[in-house]
This record gives structure tokens, sequence and C-alpha cells, in this order.
């Protein structure tokens, strides 16, 4: 049974959604599975916590702000990273996350690993503490109540230098109907 969910592709959140977890958020997939759910990380919700006070080692191969961003409400004593390559090889302490062509060389980093064995390779990297969770079919049903739209990911969304402005430029890019919804303002009742 095909969903239409992938690893890679970004779930932005509708004007609807008012959950303070996600409200405004966009989200990458990093796993999915019809049977065991969903597994990704909210991209525009930077903390105040700098990356050199939780993992002093990483810090100088952050791309800013360098600081860690929430990646979503689950786990939130956890850390995760992504980072992006060049090239075709797989380093050792990076997975990447097989989604389309447009974030192929984006992987998941092993904190563990000493940041020595990928700094030559590092384009990029971001620390994200916490993760987004969905159960088997929780997401496809929020999709279907119009909480999420799903759109394609380009590598740069996932370290974005404002991001802020992350919810309206990937909706913008989209063109038609969501352009339109990219204009809409943070409070409606203001319209």
């Amino acid at each position: 049974m095909e969903d239409g969910i992938r690893v890679g592709q970004l779930l932005v959140a509708t004007p609807q959604l008012d959950d303070p977890n996600f409200r405004r958020s966009v989200v990458l997939v990093v796993e999915h599975d019809i049977e065991g759910g969903t597994l990704g990380v909210v991209l525009n919700r930077p903390t105040e916590v700098p990356v050199d006070r939780v993992l002093p080692p990483w810090a100088e191969l952050v791309t800013g702000p360098s600081v860690v961003f929430q990646g979503g409400p689950v786990a939130l004593d956890n850390a995760l990273a992504l980072a992006r390559l060049p090239g075709e090889g797989e380093p050792l302490g990076w997975r990447a996350l097989d989604g389309g062509s447009e974030v192929a060389r984006v992987g998941l980093v092993d904190l563990d690993a000493p940041p020595g064995l990928l700094a030559p390779e590092l384009l990029q990297l971001r620390v994200f503490a916490g993760y987004s969770g969905w159960s088997a079919g929780q997401l496809h049903e929020e999709i279907e109540e119009g909480a999420w739209y799903v759109v394609p990911a380009e590598a740069g969304d996932v370290f974005a230098g404002d991001p802020a402005r992350l919810w309206r430029e990937v909706l913008r890019r989209q063109g038609g109907d969501l352009a339109f919804v990219s204009t809409f303002p943070d409070d409606p009742t203001l319209n």
C-alpha cells in the first residue's frame, strides 16, 4: 500500500495547523515506513543554545546559525545531526537519507563518531535536539485532514541561513495556490 510519503520530502504546515510544536513548521522526512511510522526533523526552529555548549567537538563544523535546532517535540534530550557531503561515497559516521535527487547527499551523522572522520568531507552540518514522530498511518491521516502540504525538498532547505523565512520560501517556490498561501499573515484575524 502506497501513502505518497517519501524520505527526503518536506512536510509544510498548513495555516490551519495551530499545534505550537508545528505551527508554520517545515519538516524534513528522514525515515518512513508505512507499518513502522515516520520520523522527521523541524528545519526552522533554531534555539538559543549554542552547539558548543552541548556538542563542543562538532561546534566548529556547524553551518550557521551555529545553534541547536529543535527537531520536534519528541526526545528533546537527544541530538541528531544532518550533513551534506559532496561526491558519491558514504564515509564512516554518515548515512545517506536515500531521498530524492535534491537531497541525495544529505544524511544522518553519527555524533558518537570522531568529528575528524567527517570534517574533510562536510559541506554543511546542522544539529537538532529531538525529532518529530508519527505512528503508522498517523501522518497520512494528518495530511488527509489538511494539516500538511507534502512538497519536494532542496538540499539548501536543510541548512537555510534564515530559518525564519523557510516556511514562506518553500511555499512560494511551489507556485500556484501554495505560493498564495505563503502570503498568509501570521495571525489571520489581523487580515
